[in-house]
C-alpha cells in the first residue's frame, strides 16, 4: 500500500449543518500532506473522524490498508489547536503519565522523554508546573508528547501557533526529520508560508466540500497564468514602454534612473516568450526573465473565490 490513509466518500451531518460531504482524500505514506480550508471548511471534523472522536454518517476511511479501527489509534499521533495539559502538574509527571496512556512502559518512556528533552533544550523544565509555562513553552511539551509514541501518523493542527520565530523553525526542522525518518504528517494550519516550506500535497476544503487536491508542485504548474518578471539594463526607458504596450499585455512597470534598471511584469500568451525575448534583446540588455508561479496562498484565495462565484 502506497497510502498511509484513504477516505472514500466521508459526509458528516450535526443537525441540519453538513460538515462533510462526500470528501474523498489519498495521503500518501512518508509525505506531508497539508490540509487546508477556511475556518468552519470541514477540516476540524475530518481530522476527529481520522482520530475516532466522531465518527462519518457515510462513506469510509482506511488506515495502512485496513478500515479504520480502534486499534489504530495507537499508530496516531495527534496535536490539536486547542491543547490540553493539566496545568498544576508537573512537566516531566504529566509527560511520563501521558507516556504510558499511549502504551510505552515507565522505562521507556523515561528513556525517550529525556532523548526530547534534551534535543528541544527543555531539560531544566522537568520539575516546573505547566502553569509557570508560556504558552510556547507549553506547546514544546505537547509537541514531545505527541511524538512521543512513534506513530505511523501524525496529524499537527496549527503546530506554530504560540511559538517565536526561532523556535517554530526548531519545531519546522522535527517535522521534517520525522517525516525524513518515515513517519507520515497530515498538517493543518492557515500560515501558507508554512505549507510551502513542508508541504508535498495538499487538499482544500470549502464549505464541507473538497474542491482541490493533489501534488503541490503540479497544482503550482496548473495554475500558472504566463505572468513573467522581466529586468532590462537600458538608459532611456520611455520608448521602449511605449513599444511594449503596444504589442503586450504589461501589468507593472518600474525605472531606476541609479542602476538604469527597468522592472516589468507582463502576461504572454501561450508560447510567446521566444517572441518576446528577441524583441528586447534587440533594444536592452535583458538582466533577467523569470517566470512567476503561484505561491499556496495565491492559490488557496483564488481556488476559494472562484468557488465561490460559481456558486453566486
Amino acid at each position: 500500500m502506497n497510502n498511509i490513509l484513504v477516505a472514500n466518500g466521508v459526509t458528516k451531518q450535526f443537525g441540519d449543518h453538513t460538515a462533510l460531504k462526500n470528501v474523498s482524500l489519498e495521503i500518501p505514506k512518508n509525505s506531508i500532506y497539508g490540509l487546508l480550508g477556511p475556518n468552519g471548511a470541514g477540516k476540524t471534523t475530518l481530522i476527529r473522524i481520522i482520530n475516532q472522536i466522531t465518527y462519518p454518517d457515510k462513506g469510509s476511511v482506511y488506515f495502512d490498508g485496513k478500515l479504520l479501527k480502534p486499534e489504530h489509534i495507537s499508530q496516531i499521533g495527534y496535536l490539536p489547536e486547542e491543547r490540553g495539559l493539566y496545568k498544576s502538574m508537573k512537566v516531566g509527571e504529566q509527560a511520563l503519565y501521558l507516556a504510558q496512556l499511549k502504551g510505552l512502559s515507565r522505562a521507556e518512556a523515561k528513556k525517550r522523554l529525556k532523548y526530547w528533552f534534551e534535543k528541544l533544550e527543555i531539560g531544566d523544565w522537568w520539575n516546573k508546573k505547566v502553569q509557570e509555562l508560556s504558552k510556547g513553552m507549553a506547546q514544546k511539551i505537547q509537541f514531545v508528547v505527541t511524538v512521543l509514541h512513534e506513530p505511523k501518523l501524525l496529524i499537527f493542527d496549527e503546530p506554530f501557533s504560540g511559538f517565536d520565530p526561532i523556535n517554530a523553525n526548531l519545531i519546522k526542522e522535527q517535522i521534517l526529520n520525522l517525516k525524513n525518518n518515515g513517519t507520515s504528517i497530515i498538517f493543518s494550519t492557515h500560515r501558507m508560508e508554512s505549507v510551502e516550506e513542508l508541504c508535498e500535497y495538499i487538499a482544500l476544503i470549502h464549505k464541507a466540500e473538497k474542491i482541490l487536491d493533489g501534488k503541490l508542485s503540479d497544482i503550482k504548474k496548473a495554475y500558472k497564468s504566463n505572468i513573467f518578471k522581466i529586468g532590462l539594463e537600458i538608459d532611456n526607458p520611455d520608448v521602449l514602454i511605449n513599444e511594449m504596450q503596444l504589442k503586450f499585455q504589461v501589468l507593472t512597470h518600474g525605472f531606476d534612473a541609479i542602476e538604469k534598471q527597468l522592472d516589468l511584469t507582463v502576461q504572454l500568451p501561450s508560447n510567446e516568450s521566444r517572441e518576446i525575448l528577441n524583441f528586447l534583446g534587440e533594444r536592452a540588455n535583458v538582466k533577467g526573465f523569470v517566470e512567476t508561479t503561484p505561491t499556496a496562498n495565491d492559490i488557496f484565495i483564488q481556488t476559494i473565490q472562484n468557488r465561490n462565484l460559481s456558486h453566486e
